[in-house]
């Protein structure tokens, strides 16, 4: 994966990803089949626009067929392809989603993650590491910025309490039984292969391309950090490699550019970058059940990882929406 260097530490280990076919599972799936991992990837719906599928990354792996909520299921792929490294990536992301309908959250995020987790606990013999990706929503609502790991998960709406449930079980599982696993959290990561348009960047960017008015559901005012998809797969690497670390199991770990910015300073930041700016966004200032100000302190991951992003906004800016022109066919 350009611009990330492989790691030879990942050659012939045995990997099992959850969340294969979304926007960090792809990029992730590629990293490791660059560094010769055997990777297995959990799919419930075959989507041919996934970056996993149509770039034909998932020829390269093993498919598991099934869902986060079937417990057999997850313990049949550890077993049966013995895996020593999991990255859990799998759930439903959507925050509008989750207002709407959060039964499915909870039901893909909550029980998704105490399911893998049993299963991983089960098979300790196999099992060496667990990277579980959380999100900085499981902080909740805080007047106290920026986000460190030492702050209590206090999440209120739907997909926000599944995130923060997600985060405290995967410790559970650690400091009741030992399981080794270590928590992501990450701000609003971006990059090619978000096919979810109502997202800021791709809704953005998709607009442009087609000479229209990006739409803006906020009062466009709402701070973010934006991290890279590929800074982040590296950092699910770097995670999981130091979990051999006993110092490492058991930890949080904030992932970040840490330099947050506004909806709209992203917006126009595109709108500069496309040569778009005569295109105004429209706002329309009816976000419900989201945060307003969310960014976070990524000390701790310099610290015990040595994790840094390696790319610039606007560079990764850039090779978004490269990847965009060539996806729509602009």
């Amino acid at each position: 994966m350009e611009g990330v260097e492989m790691s030879e530490f990942w050659r012939e280990k045995k990997v099992f990803v959850t969340g294969a076919t979304g926007l960090i599972g792809g990029w992730l799936v590629r990293a490791l089949l660059d560094s010769q991992a055997y990777v297995v990837v959990l799919v419930r719906d075959w989507d041919p626009q996934s970056e996993l599928i149509r770039s034909g990354l998932i020829n390269q792996t093993y498919v598991v067929n099934g869902q986060l909520e079937d417990y057999a299921t997850l313990d049949r792929a550890i077993n049966e392809h013995e895996i020593d490294t999991v990255f859990h990536l799998g759930a439903q992301t959507i925050v509008g989603s989750a207002l709407r309908s959060p039964l499915p959250t909870f039901e893909s995020n909550i029980r998704g993650t105490y399911n893998l987790m049993e299963a991983c606990r089960v098979h300790d013999g196999l099992v060496k590491r667990v990277v579980v990706a959380s999100s900085d929503k499981a902080y909740g609502d805080s007047d106290v910025l920026p986000y460190t790991e030492d702050m209590p998960l206090i999440g209120r709406h739907p997909y926000d309490v599944s995130k923060s449930c997600t985060d405290l079980i995967a410790i559970t599982y650690h400091r009741t039984y030992g399981v080794p696993v270590a928590v992501t959290r990450c701000g609003n990561v971006y990059g090619g292969g978000d096919l979810n348009w109502s997202r800021i960047v791709p809704g953005t960017i998709r607009s442009f391309l087609a000479k229209e008015a990006p739409i803006i559901r906020s009062d466009g005012k709402f701070l973010r950090d934006y991290v890279y998809v590929k800074d982040v797969a590296d950092a699910y690497m770097t995670t999981a490699e130091a979990l051999d670390n006993p110092e490492v199991r058991g930890e949080a770990f904030n992932f970040a550019h840490e330099q947050p910015r506004t909806v709209l300073e992203v917006v126009f930041a595109i709108s500069r970058l496309m040569g778009c700016d005569e295109i105004k966004p429209i706002i329309l200032n009816q976000a419900k059940g989201e945060i307003l100000n969310q960014y976070l302190d990524s000390t701790k991951a310099k610290t015990f990882l040595g994790w840094t992003a390696k790319h610039d906004f606007d560079q990764a800016l850039g090779e978004t929406i490269k990847w965009y022109r060539e996806f729509l066919g602009a």
